[in-house]
């Protein structure tokens, strides 16, 4: 085999690979969860019940807490207050208990700060940050985002110790755009002026959400007599009422517009608001988006079903490279063997002090470019070539089906 198609090995590799990008084609392939309640203090109860409200239904729907973000800055659970000690209530009849027995939650107390949801987003993290706490997503990854607590226009406050503002936010965005962190974004937030905290996004691929206008207050729904306070917001209790009727598993064709159709003021007592421009195709597109995109676990990945006659073109003859490759290198081997029993002789014979001496000598076969080329080159397109052709494999088998 001439050395020139030898290296062109690599150049069909390539193009094979290039290939099968017209195989398989995804919208996302994974979703992603970031829920922050911003509120410590017993009189935010309905805060903490906002968030894991939205962290009960994320898992019912499918997302795992690997891949849940869960930030709560106090322990309304465990409070001296609590009538009702290890649980967490959002209805005043108390038949869900939100806390439960099977809660992960990642960031906890005074960890709850602005920095660290900002490294949290941009992935600015230490090499001590366990994977637990990380936001391990990537360009085909849909993320939803919410936040609760209490604000104002253009500012949101931790923990009533500082604030994040419109433009941290809206950074933070872009930062992970550029980054390649998401593929869509759905940011949804509950406070007072709440709207006005995406007002200064400008990444694409972002629907946003939230419950207030500008000069409007975000208003709780119901208390429960027994816990003494609010135990819900009115944006986030309807929101639910929605995901919990109308959503009942990731099967559901309900849209993002259906959502935002259900917000009234009747019903939220403001003015909810949500944001389309920065979604390509504007609001057509992003109404058109389903629930479960954001709140469920559905991967949308699209195969080509039909034959793909130049692919397999190229697997066949990909196969016939290696195999010639392979037969080469067996060839320089064997012919490698022959020569070093042959290359041990009688080199040279001398008399001293009448004494025949017989000197042997063994010449090491040299070591060409040719032959180190073929060998490194047989092995790697025998490892590459395979690894290819069962992946192929399996992608022709499962577009047929």
């Amino acid at each position: 085999m001439k050395l020139s198609s030898i290296l062109r090995l690599p150049a069909l590799l390539g193009a094979m690979l290039l290939g099968t990008a017209a195989v398989v084609e995804a919208e996302h392939t994974s979703n992603w969860a970031v829920l922050v309640c911003t509120s410590r203090f017993w009189f935010n109860y309905r805060h903490l019940a906002n968030v894991l409200s939205i962290y009960r239904t994320v898992k019912r729907l499918g997302i795992p807490d690997s891949q849940i973000i869960l930030m709560l800055p106090d322990d309304m659970a465990c409070n001296p207050r609590n009538a009702f000690p290890g649980t967490v209530y959002s209805n005043a009849d108390r038949a869900v208990d939100l806390y439960g027995d099977n809660i992960e939650v990642d960031y906890r107390g005074y960890e709850v700060t602005v920095e660290n949801f900002i490294r949290l987003l941009t992935d600015r993290v230490g090499d001590e940050m366990p994977r637990s706490k990380r936001l391990l997503t990537d360009d085909r990854s849909n993320i939803l985002v919410y936040m609760t607590g209490h604000g104002g226009n253009e500012f949101l406050k931790f923990q009533d110790a500082e604030e994040i503002g419109a433009f941290d936010l809206a950074d933070a965005f872009e930062q992970m755009w550029e980054k390649k962190r998401y593929h869509e974004i759905l940011f949804m937030i509950d406070t007072c002026q709440a709207n006005t905290m995406y007002s200064k996004l400008y990444s694409p691929n972002i629907i946003a959400t939230g419950s207030s206008e500008l000069d409007q207050s975000s208003y709780s729904h119901h208390a429960d007599n027994d816990i003494g306070v609010a135990v819900i917001d009115r944006y986030t209790y309807y929101n639910l009422e929605f995901l919990e009727n109308e959503v009942r598993d990731t099967s559901s064709k309900k849209t993002v517009g259906d959502l935002f159709d259900s917000y009234t003021y009747e019903k939220i007592h403001s003015n909810a608001g949500v944001r389309y421009d920065l979604f390509p195709g504007g609001a057509e597109a992003a109404r058109s988006r389903l629930v479960t995109d954001f709140f469920g676990n559905v991967q949308n990945v699209e195969v080509d079903g039909h034959k793909n006659t130049t692919l397999e073109e190229d697997m066949l003859a990909l196969s016939k490279t290696i195999a010639a490759l392979r037969k080469k290198a067996d060839e320089e081997e064997a012919i490698s063997v022959g020569k070093e029993d042959t290359t041990t002789t009688e080199a040279t014979k001398e008399t001293q002090n009448g004494t025949l001496l017989t000197h042997k000598s063994q010449f090491a076969k040299p070591l060409t470019d040719d032959n180190w080329l073929v060998k490194k080159l047989s092995a790697l397109g025998a490892v590459v070539g395979c690894a290819v052709l069962w992946q192929m494999g399996s992608w022709l088998e499962s577009g047929q089906k």
